[in-house]
């Protein structure tokens, strides 16, 4: 195999993961680096744990992600159909030839035969496991004669189909992650690799799939390392060469132990997906970053770093600078911890680079934000003011809402601070003068300069004071570029209010 071809193969049982995201990320990313191929393919075999609209979601979470594939179901490709589940004459055709050869067999044991045995070994603390032990005792195309496997086949007897492990072989198997290994045949146990209703299971479809498609570099999650020694003998029992393999480590949970789940992002206020997602049965939506607000080149960056390290321990690069730089060889082996304050920084640190007019439309169509009636020249000043100190484009709203609405009460604290008896006279003396005043921020700050001096007070005797009138409490931008904003009359308007309010 002389092309990079990796492939990303989700089940479409659900959302996707913030753990699929990156192995869907990190597949983009080493075929990007190496000039290949990146294939989005749909493993839809399991059908009693299919989800409606699961497919178009992952689809969807990769486009806004921006790892969009080379050929999947909805780009097609040389080597569709990219659905397991349509894929089902070329299966059938490598099944016949497999059967061929010593590496499978038929099994017509039924569910309740099997739990029957499965509880006679628990009876003698033994686990039951169908193997290169069991097998001849069991009732398949091993034990029983061609004439009756025909008969069973006839009457339509369902059975499986599996692999016949051999005996006592050593597997040494080699990842590019994780290195050299080696695992004694006697360990596994025979997987089945079509079930009772003719579909293949996952070890023998991806084996098919990856062949035929010309898979060169297998890349996913290390829940599937006990089963690299079976997919090693089954490339062998079909004769063909096998693609390189690299297992990725968990995302685990923000305390560093066990597997990032739903759950932890429910306890800890983050989501665990890239979209939002509506479960077709109950109803109920699980929080995406996008809904969230967070931009998607903040989330793949956040995710890249999630168990591997670019040169110089650089934190922010672009998916071309990731692209430029990625290797298998420097990701990790162990876990990587999710850190909910680590997003949230990634995500400030790349708002904080964009400009106040690319800041405007993420502003203007943030969720439950009403700003129709506000114009893009006063939210274009409003940004400027805000972007800095906002982690998301909802902040520089919610941070700055005094620019939208004028306080109806005062902070207790704010009031205890800066307003005492001599307050109301300096703030109306002080509206006198800002009828005469042109309301630019640098002319603002050298009038309000000038009347602190005038009347003999500190500069804090009477910003903290207008400060308290405008916004409510002692916070926000500088004052004068508050009133610039607020325009003279809703300035003076304020003033007044918070003179006749505030005790």
């Amino acid at each position: 195999m002389s092309k990079v071809r990796v492939r990303f193969a989700p089940s479409p049982t659900g959302p996707l993961h913030l753990g699929g995201v990156r192995t869907a990320l990190y597949d983009y990313l080493f075929a990007k680096n190496q000039g290949g191929d990146f294939v989005l393919r749909i493993e839809d075999t399991d059908t009693a744990r299919y989800v409606e609209g699961a497919e178009d979601y992952i689809m969807e979470a990769l486009e806004w992600c921006g790892i969009v594939p080379d050929e999947s179901p909805k780009h097609g490709g040389k080597f569709a159909p990219y659905r397991q589940s349509e894929r089902r004459a070329i299966y059938d055709k490598h099944l016949v030839e497999l059967l061929k050869s010593d590496y499978a067999y038929l099994a017509f044991d039924t569910t309740e035969e099997l739990d029957e045995i499965r509880n006679e070994f628990e009876k003698k603390g033994d686990v039951f496991a169908y193997n290169y032990i069991t097998r001849n005792r069991l009732k398949n195309s091993l034990t029983l004669s061609n004439e009756e496997v025909q008969k069973l086949i006839e009457e339509k007897v369902p059975y499986v189909v599996r692999f016949k492990m051999p005996v006592d072989r050593i597997l040494n198997l080699e990842d590019i992650i994780r290195g050299k290994s080696a695992v004694n045949t006697n360990t596994l146990d025979d997987k089945v690799l079509v079930k009772n209703d003719g579909m293949p299971t996952y070890h023998f479809a991806n084996i098919v799939d990856d062949h035929e498609m010309e898979i060169s570099h297998v890349i996913r999650g290390e829940e599937w390392l006990p089963s690299l020694g079976l997919h090693y003998l089954l490339y062998e029992a079909m004769g063909w060469e096998r693609p390189e393999f690299a297992h990725l480590s968990l995302i685990l949970k923000p305390e560093g132990k066990g597997k990032l789940s739903k759950r932890d992002g429910d306890k800890f206020g983050f989501p665990v997906f890239p979209l939002n997602f509506k479960d077709p049965e109950t109803g109920n939506i699980s929080k995406g970053y996008r809904e969230e607000g967070y931009l998607p080149e903040a989330f793949i960056n956040m995710v890249a770093l999630l168990g591997w390290s670019p040169a110089n321990d650089r934190e922010i690069l672009t998916l071309d600078e990731m692209t430029k730089e990625f290797d298998l060889n420097k990701v990790h082996k162990a876990g990587a911890r999710f850190n909910k304050e680590k997003a949230e920084w990634f995500n400030h640190e790349y708002l904080k680079a964009k400009s106040v007019e690319e800041v405007l439309p993420l502003l203007r169509n943030a969720e439950g934000l009403d700003l129709i009636n506000c114009s893009d020249e006063k939210l274009l000043k409003v940004i400027s003011l805000m972007q800095e100190r906002a982690t998301f484009a909802t902040d520089i709203y919610k941070e700055g809402v005094f620019f939208f609405e004028a306080p109806t009460q005062y902070d207790e604290k704010a009031v205890k601070k800066a307003w005492n008896e001599t307050a109301s006279g300096v703030m109306n003396d002080f509206t006198l003068l800002l009828e005469n005043v042109d309301f630019e921020s640098e002319k603002l700050k050298q009038s309000i300069h000038d009347f602190a001096e005038s009347q003999g007070l500190g500069m804090g005797k009477v910003m903290m004071p207008l400060r308290l009138c405008l916004v409510g409490e002692l916070k926000g931008p500088d004052v004068p570029d508050i009133m610039q904003i607020l325009g003279k009359e809703e300035t003076i308007a304020r003033i007044k209010n918070a003179v006749n309010n505030i005790h």
